[in-house]
């Protein structure tokens, strides 16, 4: 099936993109299961973060996003929060770096109180022939982003999270079956899946859950400013399902590692890649 050829300078903006993203379910039926929680979600003003953020908030809970410089994606994405009956505030800033993971956290204490569900979501793609052409800079950014932003942001916000809590990190399907032209994106969610084992076997007396989710082809801005033209046309094609999936596809899955539902669960790591069979 795939999508219209397009192509956007990253991050990538999701009210720009054709089709756009769908976000929001509205045949999802909440149960109150997040009621009066606070979830800070990196990246959530877009994409796969975007679509969480709207979850959370049916469920009944407060929603703090960092974002990069997504300003129009932001505000959208705090106008359905809010139509939710929830508040929602955004915070700018490059949480590869340890001021604005500081500052993110700090904000949303001062304006939550506290912080019960952290999901590390953030995330940046490069797709190059090679290895040889993947420059230092590109390293350094894919693993600033995609792997050291949870390392800190999960730091500086442990010690206002207590029993009960739960952290969701976004790894990808790349971290199992590995990309040949994405191996320094396919390495840092690699990262991910350890990074979220340790951390669970950590945390695990404290009665903090850690979990990830593994998502496949999903539509979301990561996708027209990454990849060419050319591959945007048969994204997805590949999976058994036959397409891409969308953000709201894959929102479930953080509600129920977020929720009361997966209170024996942690360490784990949920696949939403549309039938893909991966050793995990």
């Amino acid at each position: 099936m795939g999508f219209p050829p397009q192509q956007q300078s990253k991050p990538g903006i999701e009210s720009i993109m054709t089709p756009r993203p769908i976000f929001d379910n509205p045949n999802y039926k909440p149960a109150g299961k997040l009621m009066n929680k606070v979830a800070l979600i990196t990246g959530g003003d877009s994409g796969i973060g975007r679509a969480v953020a709207v979850a959370f908030a049916k469920e009944g809970a407060d929603i703090a996003i960092s974002y990069l410089d997504e300003h129009s994606d932001a505000q959208e994405k705090k106008f359905y929060v809010n139509q939710y009956g929830r508040r929602c505030m955004t915070i700018l800033g490059d949480i590869g770096y340890e001021q604005p993971c500081q500052q993110a956290v700090m904000r949303t204490i001062h304006q939550f109180g506290r912080i019960d569900i952290l999901v590390n979501n953030a995330g940046v793609l490069y797709i190059r022939k090679s290895l040889l052409d993947v420059d230092s800079k590109q390293r350094a950014n894919t693993f600033h982003t995609n792997v050291f932003s949870q390392f800190i942001l999960t730091r500086a916000a442990l010690p206002y999270m207590n029993s009960g809590s739960s952290i969701i990190n976004t790894t990808s399907v790349s971290a199992y079956q590995g990309e040949h032209e994405a191996i320094d994106y396919s390495s840092s969610n690699g990262a991910i899946v350890s990074f979220t084992r340790s951390l669970s076997l950590s945390l695990v007396s404290q009665g903090i859950r850690v979990n990830g989710v593994a998502p496949g082809p999903i539509w979301t801005p990561l996708i027209p400013s990454s990849l060419p033209p050319e591959q945007i046309v048969t994204f997805g094609d590949n999976v058994p399902m036959k397409r891409a999936g969308q953000p709201f596809e894959v929102a479930p899955a953080y509600v129920f590692l977020a929720s009361d539902d997966a209170s024996y669960i942690s360490g784990q790591i949920l696949h939403v890649n549309g039938g893909e069979i991966v050793n995990s």
